[in-house]
């Protein structure tokens, strides 16, 4: 699509998105462009150390931001490294086994994702980078009657993902007005006091909730800021505003990758480079993501760059705004970029996990030690590298460049 191209109005995007709200609720196929010229036959991971090539997915969210931008600004290639085009694929069960199977030697995936995967599948993943930090909300119906997170009770809310830290800060923000976080049938019954979640891909969403078909939301952008332009709702919380500059998706590689080390170190310092260049040119990112520019993501460029940039208290603060943003005084981002992965995080992302309901066996989670968790599943020595060739990681946002690789969690509901 060219430059050239008319902004999609509202009654555009609820009759283009009708397919997406279908491939959801009748179970069709959610993964798109994984042919074998895209990716490896499953079971068949490329591991080798010569000639290798990079083959990264993502799902079509600002998440993905360093996925894409370090291929498409050609900062893989800047490193000899011969990177493939990412994949597009449309939902997080399907990365994730694709992931699994081999057809990708690097992907994004849900901070929780990883956790899940190494202690419960017993996959030998690794946590490469954060990819970025907030960049998600809480977006209601117009006529959901959800006014604030107070009125969540009664109503039927999606999250992309259990293993997600919407899912995490959803439940955190329930626990706090006393609603009940239940997963049934959308035709049960609930009291005032109880909330039904359910997984939906995050391209559906803002067409639910403009057709009724759900109450909100919480999940990454560009998918709010479409559900407020395209389909009317109302931004209620912005997670970043609940946990201070919280991790989202994190970039993962096979541990297998890593012994590699000059290769999968390459790779890292691409990533850690497209952060650093995302945080500080944040308009052409949000244009080269759009489908004005080189068509990563399914919106226009408008609607990006507010996913990327909106976040004025006239709009979203507590007086005359929507609510969304309750801490002014946190100097926070709608989303930001810092690839370092804290160990403070890690360690109230699986203590908060522990509290949190999934659809699912979760018994594998009460045995699980925080710091145990990160030693094993984060590999920080890439990130350090990279961040020291590139000047440092005080440069990026919310780190103390007194002390860069510790930070204090600060959440306030």
């Amino acid at each position: 699509m060219s430059n050239e191209q008319k902004p999609t109005s509202r009654r555009e995007f609820l009759r283009s998105s009708a397919f997406g709200l279908s491939a959801v609720l009748g179970g069709l196929p959610l993964i798109q462009g994984c042919s074998k010229e895209s990716g490896q036959e499953k079971g068949a991971p490329n591991i080798g150390t010569s000639g290798k090539k990079l083959k990264s997915s993502y799902l079509p969210i600002t998440d993905a931001t360093p996925i894409i931008l370090a291929h498409e600004l050609g900062f893989y290639k800047e490193l000899g490294i011969d990177s493939e085009k990412p994949v597009l694929i449309r939902g997080w069960a399907p990365m994730a086994e694709a992931f699994m199977a081999g057809r990708f030697n690097l992907t994004h995936l849900l901070a929780p994702i990883p956790i899940y995967m190494r202690y419960s599948k017993g996959f030998p993943v690794k946590v490469v980078a954060w990819d970025h930090i907030n960049g998600s909300a809480l977006t209601v119906g117009k006529e959901s009657g959800i006014k604030s997170c107070a009125d969540l009770g009664g109503k039927q809310i999606a999250i992309p993902y259990w293993y997600s830290m919407h899912n995490i800060i959803l439940q955190m923000i329930a626990r706090e007005h006393g609603i009940e976080p239940v997963i049934q049938s959308k035709t049960a019954p609930l009291t005032s006091k109880q909330m039904n979640l359910f997984v939906m891909a995050p391209p559906d969403m803002p067409t639910a909730i403009a057709s009724k078909a759900i109450d909100g939301y919480i999940v990454a952008e560009p998918f709010n800021a479409a559900g407020e332009v395209l389909a009317g709702g109302r931004i209620v919380r912005f997670t970043g505003d609940v946990w201070k500059n919280h991790p989202c998706c994190v970039a993962v590689m096979n541990e297998k990758e890593l012994e590699d080390k000059e290769w999968s170190h390459k790779v890292i310092q691409a990533l850690v480079k497209a952060e650093l260049w995302a945080l500080n040119n944040v308009e052409e990112a949000a244009h080269i993501l759009s489908k004005d520019g080189a068509q990563y993501l399914p919106l226009p460029e408008k609607i990006v760059k507010r996913a990327m940039m909106k976040y004025d208290l006239e709009t979203y603060g507590a007086g005359s705004g929507t609510g969304a943003i309750q801490n002014p005084d946190w100097h926070a981002s709608r989303i930001s970029y810092e690839p370092y992965q804290f160990e403070s995080a890690t360690r109230h992302i699986v203590e908060m996990l522990k509290q949190t309901r999934v659809d699912g066996d979760a018994a594998f989670l009460k045995a699980l030690d925080p710091g145990k968790v990160h030693k094993e599943l984060m590999y920080t020595a890439g990130v350090e590298a990279a961040a020291a060739a590139l000047g440092g990681l005080g440069q990026f946002a919310g780190v103390n460049s007194a002390s860069p690789l510790v930070r204090e969690e600060v959440i306030k509901v």
